[in-house]
């Protein structure tokens, strides 16, 4: 019997499911199409079973701000690879939604109200790090008035429908309202953390052209001030030589403080730009469905990110889908999603706001002035939906912090944890030892890719541990055996139930992206999704479905899978053992193969961060050795156990691995600025001629 194939311990249930929007949406389903789906898994297969049906019910359900009608929601015989077009003849804007709602599902677009949005109602609060500046709370008023505001000054500005905008910022009150007026015009929004390095932002910026970009002129980390004008100068300098670019408007990070930016040529203040706006009113460009509104980027971690164009029509359907029926989200949430404004999850940060939610937009560390601030944060803002990561929580059981037991957490329904795999042992001390019980944890993975999740939680089926709680709605995914690697166009095989393969999705979904910008073609497109299998789109991920329990295990990235002899497992697997069995000696470990062009064979490599005063001495390797033995198999166990000085991750905090498996099989790569330490891969290097290395400690 396969190890995915058994049924987990049992963590939480709902304890009134019949009274969750999820459960009221089946039975409005059920009565309109005259069906029977006694349970999630059943509304999951008949969602994928009749795509155009499943999606044209959501889009009359959901009150989405909208005009025009439809033939066809899609054509369902076409191949995913195809693109095709969603709801074509339907138009609609992304912030018109986010500031006002349809009065109800269904009704056109002339009955807009402010219900749940109402003016005196709080729409966010900002809050810095280490209170540098107090909280600030924004009603849906001030923010329809600044939006508008806004958007008069880039129309001043000359921005139109389709022109593209790049924001280096923080998250905040100002760039949401930024964000919001660059979408209220039809235009394009490219958001950056201040994080990412220059070359890291031009990676993206110099792709995509921007007209205007929107540039904070000081970010706080860690405790830190950094005067980011010396960043704007070499940006501005770096795109000096696009046709299309105006300049960039400097973002004062401290409010009634702006720096002095003078000397750099093409950049004027926020308060100077927004003086060309000769009034607040609010205006809304209606755009197709498949009409592009936002690019987000690939990690980049390895080379230049791919520019990920996502169409408006896709991003408000799936938001009110998953929002609304899984999250059970409304106008009394308040979300605080801990994310960079360069990660896709800033739009689940901000998205709430389509069903009147309150975001937290809290910019700064997680573990400053300690690892408890956000802890603190969830009880001081009643937080209902909390969104975080499995470092995170690793770092609170690492230092022995129980959350329920610090801060009242009554409010708290939800916690979604994304980036990275989350493990069983993380799973049980949620519950065991961390959050309260009627709190749902939520393993979630899809991401930038899709603007959307390919699993994720439901509020009508149990909690178990490990991986995530279910497929999503309307999205049809699989397991399928893999392939050699460079075999292209495989007719692809499904893995048996509870046997691991790659995630793959076999059928068009509206979130798909529309296209990469720049990619005439569309042959990277092509290349990124669909080049390994035939008709299907290849994610990425390496997943096993549980054949009891439904959940979807993520196992690692497929491009990072371990293959010694034929053998293939995920790295999550060798991390769950490390993170479970030795948080006292090891802060963090690296798992990746190697396989060089002189390599019969991959070999499995583990580096292992240690925690001083610890070292990977003899006995710990061999300690570590049996463990994961006793745990997976023999065949788990690596071949090397090294010492690093140092985990390569993004700016998100994201473990990546790849670089490093490309790095010990030989290969010289030229770092993304999106990592947070590249210096870090240095060390890799002297790996590749590991025979040098095994019989001695690596250089630390």
């Amino acid at each position: 019997m396969s190890a995915y194939t058994s049924i987990p311990r049992k963590l939480w249930e709902h304890p009134n499911p019949e009274a969750t929007a999820m459960a009221e949406f089946k039975r409005s389903l059920e009565k309109t199409k005259g069906v029977k789906l006694p349970d999630y898994n059943s509304l999951y297969k008949w969602s994928i079973e009749n795509r155009a049906s499943f999606w044209d019910f959501c889009w009359k359900y959901f009150p989405i701000i909208h005009e025009g009608t439809y033939d066809q929601v899609v054509d369902e015989s076409a191949r995913i690879d195809s693109i095709p077009d969603w709801f074509a003849g339907v138009r609609l804007n992304y912030a018109e939604n986010v500031l006002f709602t349809a009065s109800q599902p269904g009704n056109p677009a002339s009955t807009i109200t402010t219900v749940g949005k109402e003016d005196d109602k709080i729409a966010a609060t900002e809050v810095r790090e280490g209170a540098a500046e107090p909280a600030v709370d924004l009603t849906w008023r001030e923010l329809r008035q600044r939006t508008g505001r806004m958007i008069q000054a880039l129309k001043t500005a000359g921005l139109t429908k389709g022109d593209r905008v790049g924001v280096v910022a923080s998250n905040s009150i100002d760039t949401l309202i930024i964000f919001l007026a660059i979408t209220s015009l039809g235009a394009i929004v490219s958001t950056t953390s201040t994080d990412t390095g220059v070359k890291g932002i031009l990676d993206r910026l110099l792709q995509i052209q921007p007209k205007w970009v929107f540039f904070d002129d000081t970010t706080v980390y860690n405790g830190k001030s950094l005067d980011l004008r010396p960043k704007i100068k070499q940006v501005v300098e770096g795109l000096s030589a696009v046709s299309e670019f105006q300049g960039v408007i400097s973002v004062p990070r401290f409010r009634g403080k702006p720096a002095d930016i003078n000397a750099i040529p093409r950049v004027q203040t926020l308060d100077k730009f927004l003086s060309g706006a000769k009034s607040d009113q609010l205006e809304f460009v209606r755009v197709r469905f498949r009409d592009p509104f936002l690019i987000v980027y690939s990690s980049g971690t390895t080379g230049e990110p791919k520019c990920i164009v996502h169409s408006v029509g896709g991003v408000i359907l799936n938001t009110n889908k998953e929002g609304r029926l899984n999250r059970s989200m409304n106008s009394n949430a308040t979300v605080l999603q801990y994310t960079t404004t360069g990660w896709i999850m800033y739009m689940s940060c901000v998205s709430g706001l389509i069903f009147g939610a309150r975001p937290i937009l809290y910019d700064g560390s997680p573990f400053l002035p300690d690892v408890t601030i956000l802890v603190k944060l969830l009880e001081k803002y009643k937080v209902t939906h909390f969104g975080t990561s499995p470092r995170w929580m690793h770092e609170l059981r690492k230092n022995g912090i129980s959350p329920r037991k610090i801060a009242d957490l009554s409010n708290l329904r939800g916690v979604t944890s994304t980036g990275m795999v989350l493990s069983e042992s993380l799973f049980e001390w949620f519950y065991d030892e961390g959050f309260p019980s009627h709190t749902q944890i939520a393993n979630i993975s899809g991401g930038t890719d899709l603007a959307a999740c390919f699993g994720m939680e439901n509020p009508i089926t149990p909690v178990y541990s490990g991986g995530c709680q279910g497929p999503s709605l309307g999205i049809p995914i699989a397991a399928f055996e893999q392939v050699d690697e460079g075999v292209t166009q495989v007719k692809g095989t499904e893995a048996p139930n509870g046997e691991p393969g790659e995630i793959v999705a076999t059928a068009a979904f509206p979130s798909m992206p529309v296209k990469f910008w720049g990619d005439e073609g569309g042959k990277k497109y092509f290349n990124a999704y669909f080049a390994r299998f035939d008709n299907v789109w290849t994610h990425g991920d390496f997943i096993a479905i549980n054949p009891s329990t439904n959940q979807v295990l993520f196992l690692g990235r497929s491009d990072g899978v371990l293959n010694p002899s034929g053998v293939r497992f995920g790295s999550a697997e060798i991390y769950n053992v490390i993170d479970t069995q030795f948080p006292e000696e090891v802060v963090d470990s690296v798992c990746v193969g190697q396989r060089r062009p002189q390599d019969s064979d991959e070999s499995v490599l583990l580096f292992l961060q240690m925690r001083p005063p610890f070292k990977a001495d003899q006995a710990l390797m061999t300690r570590i050795k049996e463990a994961i033995r006793k745990a997976l198999s023999a065949r788990h166990v690596p071949k090397f156990i090294f010492e690093t000085p140092a985990i390569p991750v993004t700016v998100n905090l994201k473990k990546v691995e790849l670089p490093v498996k490309q790095i010990v099989s030989g290969k010289k790569i030229k770092p993304s600025g999106t990592l947070l330490n590249p210096e870090s891969l240095d060390f890799y290097y002297q790996f590749a001629e590991i025979e040098k290395l095994a019989d001695r400690k690596a250089k630390l």
